[in-house]
């Protein structure tokens, strides 16, 4: 039986092309990047190649702003912890919208323990920033403010040009979780005035446990990970250089490809919206144009998306109930609380994501299985 994984947002399998091009560093290596002989030399060109690949794939004015990471949660912690410390001067307080990623939201908190000021800003029942509430609530003492680029669980696309001219009018710096929304849609930090920028090479077909943050120039950090000063001293330890190299490359093969390839998922997706929304008493969540073009997200009345999640397994299929990374709780996702749902209404989600691996003929088998296992469930639930 064909497996059909759709479930892109939380885990992308690493190119092969990726794969070829990194797999010579990790099956023979280079010298640590930091050492001045020839071994080490040729580490650190590894390095900034890749460092180059990165900042062409979202415009970045110069390859320098680029700070290689390890992974998306320790970016938006560096981006996030390291602008309030060293900003502190400038203020103490802190802005997020209601449906940024855990990693954002839980660094904020803890600076709240220590004397910051955090509030979230709500969004509409499509999960756009209500750009009004932005602007009232920012003071000359918001020193970071976080928006994600696009969300992960339901797939709106923000406005950021427009958050970005808010935020600066009030002086303060934008950071912008990209992790969902890098290599599906252009990214350009330059046209929209972005401060600072997270990125992850999993979610762009690159290796795990690799990530990256831009700094636009002049925007000045504090290091969270003291240590030996590597990447501008902002990020301490000695580089991941097949992590990086397979980073770079993959930001490539996306800045080539992410034309075509949204293309080609946002037909296979708005069929699936189309053919699973015949469904009764389903419902889209997330905005029904602004949004990603792999992404397609709903709710079912009166069944648990854990329980979709399992029984679409049983037809080899993989999909997703949420955010990946807060899973493990049986707690209903603050993202689909935050557009207005009631607790029994979110618990009742199915994340369908695309890539490489699916095609438009895969979508009555898909949904066929929607259909039976929405069907099964309501027939055992008492509700």
């Amino acid at each position: 039986m064909e497996n059909i994984y759709l479930d892109h947002a939380a885990w992308l399998p690493v190119d092969t092309r990726v794969l070829k091009f990194a797999e010579g560093f990790l099956k023979n290596g280079v010298g640590n990047a930091s050492a001045l002989y020839s071994f080490g030399l040729a580490g650190k060109k590894v390095i900034e190649e890749a460092r180059e690949k990165v900042a062409k794939l979202i415009n970045a004015e110069s390859e320098n702003c680029i700070v290689f990471t390890s992974g998306a949660t320790e970016s938006n912690n560096l981006a996030i912890k390291g602008t309030a410390l060293r900003n502190i001067k400038k203020g103490k307080k802190l802005k997020a919208s209601s449906i940024e990623h855990i990693s954002v939201l839980n660094p904020m908190k803890e600076l709240q323990k220590n004397g910051y000021e955090f509030n979230t800003i709500s969004v509409d029942s499509t999960g756009i920033l209500n750009l009004d509430e932005l602007e009232r609530s920012l003071t000359k003492e918001t020193v970071v403010t976080s928006v994600m680029y696009a969300n992960n669980e339901i797939g709106t696309i923000e406005p950021i040009r427009e958050i970005s001219e808010i935020v600066h009018k009030k002086g303060g710096y934008l950071h912008v979780d990209a992790t969902a929304a890098a290599g599906r849609i252009p990214i350009d930090v330059q046209n929209d005035r972005i401060d600072l920028l997270t990125l992850s090479s999993n979610d762009i077909y690159g290796p795990q446990g690799t990530g990256a943050l831009y700094i636009k120039k002049g925007v000045k950090l504090q290091s969270v990970l003291p240590g030996g000063g590597q990447e501008r001293g902002l990020r301490s330890g000695t580089e991941n250089l097949f992590g990086i190299a397979g980073m770079g490359e993959a930001a490539r093969i996306a800045k080539n490809e992410i034309a075509q390839e949204s293309e080609r998922l946002g037909k296979i997706r708005d069929k699936l919206i189309i053919e699973i929304l015949r469904i009764d008493e389903s419902f889209l969540t997330g905005h029904p144009t602004q949004r990603l073009p792999h992404h397609a997200s709903f709710r079912f009345s009166r069944i648990e998306g854990e329980s979709i999640l399992l029984n679409m397994d049983m037809y080899n299929i993989q999909v997703s109930t949420g955010s990946a990374c807060s899973s493990k709780t049986l707690e209903p996702s603050h993202v689909l609380l935050a557009i207005g749902l009631k607790h029994e209404e979110a618990h009742g989600s199915m994340v369908l994501t695309l890539g490489h691996s699916n095609s438009i003929e895969q979508i009555p088998k898909i949904t066929k299985a929607v259909k039976e296992t929405v069907e099964r469930l309501r027939g055992l639930s008492p509700l």
